[in-house]
């Protein structure tokens, strides 16, 4: 993902790109990596491909991203009843929240101190309306709020000018965002739902909700949240998800 911070770089590709040609790339990394079932981990044959188109999308999205553009919001009456609150688990998959929870912040920061709920409450807190899109093909409307993400990394005293932020759910679930999304006003640290203390099926106690990307990018159950140089991966880009996955 080094191409990622590489702007001229990626202009000169870019320029060698007609509009058309890049469009069309796109799509055939969409169709090709449902044909593939999303494992790329061989990185040969079509699979190498695939994992240049990947890089290459992601350089796009990140140049092309601003923290001025923000995700339509819409009133609490458009909020969709019942909220589906997942497409991957079953009911009886719904994780418990430990009973010696806390939020443990690694890498590169100031305070590598715990936190609780009850501490993240004591934080500045934002709520949206926004809409949470599933790389399944549906999307629904839901009721948000909790800590803006860029209010609890400049708490801690996070290197702002670290390239990644990465999460780790107690479910052993992974995924990471570059610093840029993770400063995004609308990227929040969720600690309720529809105005109420989030249960263990919407991602309790607290999850990522980041209304600029995909679904599986707004991690739920979270564990610990590590500010990194390293490329951290995740879960679902292991096995060939667009990383930056931008809506």
């Amino acid at each position: 993902m080094s191409g990622v911070d590489d702007p001229a770089g990626l202009r000169a590709e870019l320029r060698a790109l007609s509009r058309r040609r890049l469009i069309r790339g796109g799509l055939s990394l969409g169709s090709l990596s449902l044909l593939t079932g999303c494992d790329l981990g061989t990185h040969s044959g079509v699979n190498a491909a695939l994992w240049s188109m990947l890089s290459f999308n992601d350089r796009v999205q990140a140049a092309l991203f601003s923290r001025s553009r923000l995700a339509e919001t819409y009133p609490v009456s458009d909020v969709t009843k019942p909220f589906r609150f997942n497409a991957y688990y079953q009911d009886w998959q719904v994780r418990p929240v430990p009973d010696d929870w806390s939020l443990a912040v690694t890498g590169l920061v100031a305070d590598k101190s715990l936190w609780s709920v009850r501490r993240l409450r004591a934080l500045p807190q934002a709520g949206q309306v926004t809409r949470h899109i599933c790389i399944e093909g549906w999307s629904q409307i839901g009721q948000w709020s909790g800590v803006p993400l860029h209010v609890f990394l400049k708490r801690v005293g996070a290197d702002l000018r670290a390239r990644y932020v990465a999460f780790t759910c107690f479910d052993g679930y992974t995924t990471s965002i570059d610093m840029a999304s993770a400063l995004h006003p609308q990227t929040i640290l969720a600690l309720d739902f529809e105005r109420a203390a989030l249960t263990p099926e919407w991602g309790a106690p607290v999850r990522l909700r980041i209304p600029v990307k995909l679904g599986f990018k707004s991690a739920k159950n979270l564990q610990a949240i590590a500010v990194t140089n390293t490329y951290p991966g995740g879960y679902w880009e292991n096995q060939g998800y667009n990383w930056y996955a931008g809506v």
